[in-house]
């Protein structure tokens, strides 16, 4: 949400008064289908007239609330034991009855687009778990995306309601958080509850409340001004003037490809002039510099007799930025950002034996423009299979003049990406729900602050567990996987220092984090992998949550170093029943430094829980990293339970 979306909102629900309630109302969590925390103080809480008398049935329990002047009533269930389905009577001037409540463990789960990324996204990688998606005792519940830096919010915005797991509702979960649940529910056998709170792309300073974020002084300072009601209206006028100035820009010549004699996707258009394209790859690198409009992408391709007329699946990989795509002059998809896999519906009888021609309508507004290299570029009908890398042929439709027609985003305010404003919105309104830990998968957002995270995250891990008032509750997290390209020399890397700053915060007690760096893919920020993902924070959470101190729950762990001579030795915990080169022969990623810092790649071995890192050239070397890099690919140091080493420096400074 920008400002101009969100800002107006926000005034006007700072404007408006305290709400006045009548009949008992529900928060959205205390509904249909609900998991309940087992072995725990449960906190049921709504709203109904000032002074009225609410009771609550539940399992055999009984309790009543007097509502306060503002109609704000609680009431607290002693602890029981996992089980259901039961039902829940709330009785004031009207009764609300809701069913198929199970006790169980209940998992609140938070980030980025990691952490959002559903099943749907990965169905073609693991079609067994969804076709096998039948647990109905997992229940899922994701919180829509609001955002509101100006106030709390008491309940979570609506649209969501609890689900279980079934092939049909599976898609909509979270893929890494239903790993999770799927893995310990079939050990430990008791009713699963997923809260998924979270939104692509934001900063961590945007999950932390007002109070947790008092130390760190930029962030305080913004609080500040969102409390500033000049401040705010000024900032709300220059974002309506930004909005008029973009409005009345002049717009750019209109697209050829729309507006000559036929349109360029139609079968009939004969293409003239057009230009070879090398599929996948970008614009930039093809002859085409600097271009942010609309090109078009045309393939002719052969269709033998045994794939027409049948329903087909186009994969056309990972477009940056947005896409139209036609069949024969059908259009059979679109998505307007990048991130999404291309995989559309070719309706039965779009096909036709020979000649069949696919056309791509590609905006891009920014950055380099084209197509993603290593993903799947097919069409595929019955298990046959058309690649379809290769030549295509291109033309520029429509050319962007500079600021004219997306304008310039530097005055735009997200109020999601600001402090405070997924708190306020999807936090804060679900702390009286009692749960069993918390699970955390993001950083993404602030790899370009990476040294600070070593000081937010533990201040988020704080705030929660302040607000939930349940203890050091568990907190599990991913380190970031590998990502980008691959730099074949030792080099800087704010991805790995984000990591180190991750690794640093297990010093936090209670928390566990599950290590990905092999889990990534290179060419995508929303790598695939989230089985990896789900069943090594299930592994953590059997270890730190479920008392299973014999599971090996993470790879090595740099414990400690000592100089011996030309070499340092490196110790770890974690490591299993023993370290491990990960498919023989060498380790790699491992990089020496002397006093100068400048590191060079080291020979090492495996003695025990250890590993010797030299360097021959280097006589008195002072510092080791490794896999310190944004995607250290061959970076091979495991344990026998095959489960990856964390990338670490023993530089503490």
């Amino acid at each position: 949400m920008n400002l101009t979306s969100g800002f107006f909102i926000a005034v006007m629900l700072l404007l408006m008064g305290s709400t006045t309630y009548g009949a008992v109302k529900l928060p959205a969590l205390i509904s249909n289908g609900m998991v309940l925390q087992r072995d725990a103080k449960l906190k049921i809480w709504g709203w109904a007239a000032p002074h009225e008398k609410v009771t609550l049935t539940f399992n055999g329990k009984k309790a009543t609330a007097i509502t306060d002047d503002s109609g704000n009533w609680q009431l607290w269930l002693q602890p029981m034991k996992a089980g259901g389905p039961f039902t829940m009577k709330i009785k004031g001037s009207n009764e609300i009855i809701l069913s198929d409540i199970l006790i169980g463990d209940v998992w609140f789960c938070s980030g980025q687009s990691n952490m959002v990324i559903p099943m749907e996204r990965v169905k073609e990688k693991y079609p067994d778990e969804i076709a096998g998606a039948n647990y109905p005792e997992i229940r899922n519940f994701f919180i829509p995306t609001a955002a509101d830096v100006t106030k709390l919010h008491n309940d979570l915005p609506q649209g969501s309601k609890w689900l279980a797991a079934n092939p049909q509702n599976v898609l909509s979960f979270g893929a890494a958080s239903y790993f999770f649940a799927k893995d310990i529910y079939q050990k430990y056998h008791v009713p699963i509850g997923i809260i998924n709170s979270s939104v692509g792309g934001t900063p961590i300073e945007a999950w932390i409340s007002e109070d947790g974020l008092k130390q760190f002084a930029s962030d305080e300072a913004m609080i500040k001004n969102f409390k500033d009601t000049a401040y705010m209206h000024n900032l709300a006028q220059k974002q309506a003037a930004l909005a008029k100035a973009r409005k009345e820009a002049p717009l750019p010549e209109p697209d050829k490809g729309l507006t000559g004699a036929k349109p360029w996707y139609d079968t009939t258009f004969v293409p003239q002039g057009w230009h070879k394209f090398w599929l996948p790859g970008y614009w930039d690198d093809q002859g085409v510099k600097g271009l942010n409009g609309v090109v078009w992408f045309r393939k002719e391709i052969d269709l033998p007799v045994s794939m027409a007329g049948k329903a087909a699946k186009l994969f056309m990989g990972r477009i940056v930025d947005a896409d139209e795509t036609y069949v024969n002059g059908t259009k059979v998809g679109n998505i307007t950002y990048m991130y999404p896999p291309r995989r559309y519906e070719v309706p039965a009888g779009s096909l036709k034996p020979g000649k069949n021609i696919i056309v791509v309508r590609l905006t891009n507004t920014a950055g380099k423009g084209g197509f993603v290299p290593d993903k799947n570029y097919s069409l595929n009908v019955d298990g046959q299979r058309i690649d379809l890398r290769g030549d295509w042929a291109y033309e520029v439709g429509q050319v962007f003049t500079p600021n004219s027609h997306y304008g310039d985003d530097a005055a735009m305010m997200s109020m999601q990406n600001s402090p405070t404003g997924l708190y306020n919105t999807m936090v804060a309104p679900a702390i009286n729900y009692s749960i069993k830990g918390l699970m955390w998968y993001q950083g993404e957002a602030n790899a370009n602050r990476p040294k600070e995270y070593s000081q937010l995250l533990p201040a988020l891990i704080a705030d929660w567990r302040s607000k939930w008032q349940q203890g050091e509750l568990p907190f599990l997290y991913v380190q970031l996987p590998n990502f980008m390209e691959v730099n074949y020399s030792p080099s800087e890397s704010q991805w790995a220092q984000l990591r180190e700053s991750q690794l640093n915060t297990l010093t936090v007690p209670n928390t566990a984090m599950a290590i990905a760096i092999d889990a990534g893919e290179w060419n995508d920020i929303h790598p695939l992998d989230k089985k990896d993902v789900g069943n090594r924070l299930a592994l953590a959470a059997r270890h730190l949550v479920y008392g299973d101190k014999t599971v090996v729950y993470s790879g090595p762990i740099y414990q400690s170093y000592k100089i011996d001579g030309n070499k340092i030795i490196i110790t770890f915990t974690n490591t299993g029943s023993g370290l491990v080169v990960k498919g023989g022969g060498e380790l790699y990623y491992f990089a020496i430094a002397g006093a100068d810092k400048k590191y060079f790649w080291a020979k090492a071995t495996i003695d025990g829980d250890k590993v010797i890192v030299y360097n021959d050239a280097i006589k008195a070397p002072m510092y080791v990293r490794y896999a310190w890099a944004d995607n250290p690919e061959g970076a091979n140091l495991y344990n026998k339970e095959d489960l990856p080493a964390s990338p670490f420096e023993t530089d503490d400074k």
